[in-house]
């Protein structure tokens, strides 16, 4: 039974251009909690995904500011968790939990 703390940490894949390149090295990237921390993230994507992480290197890109009708907002900012794993191991990201 995995914890359920574990579907918290993990809000969605990142799907663009950029990490599918990544794929290809063995690396799978996630939009995480902002609060969440390089071990609780290993520990939720071995625990949903059962693999082997081998290192987990998070960034926070920072919201740009857009306008919509002539008025000013800010897009929020996004934690991103990049995901190495073990040799021999992969993530199917398009078939989803």
């Amino acid at each position: 039974m995995t914890d359920l703390r574990h579907y918290d940490v993990i809000v969605s894949p990142a799907i663009t251009e950029k990490t599918t390149i990544a794929s290809e090295n063995n690396q799978v990237v996630f939009n995480v909690a902002p609060k969440a921390t390089k071990p609780e993230i290993k520990a939720a994507v071995e625990a949903l995904f059962g693999v082997k992480v081998k290192g987990v290197n998070t960034l926070v890109r920072k919201g740009k500011v857009k306008r919509f009708r002539g008025t000013i907002g800010r897009q929020s900012d996004v934690k991103r968790a990049v995901v190495t794993l073990a040799e021999g191991h992969s993530i199917d990201i398009a078939t989803g939990l």
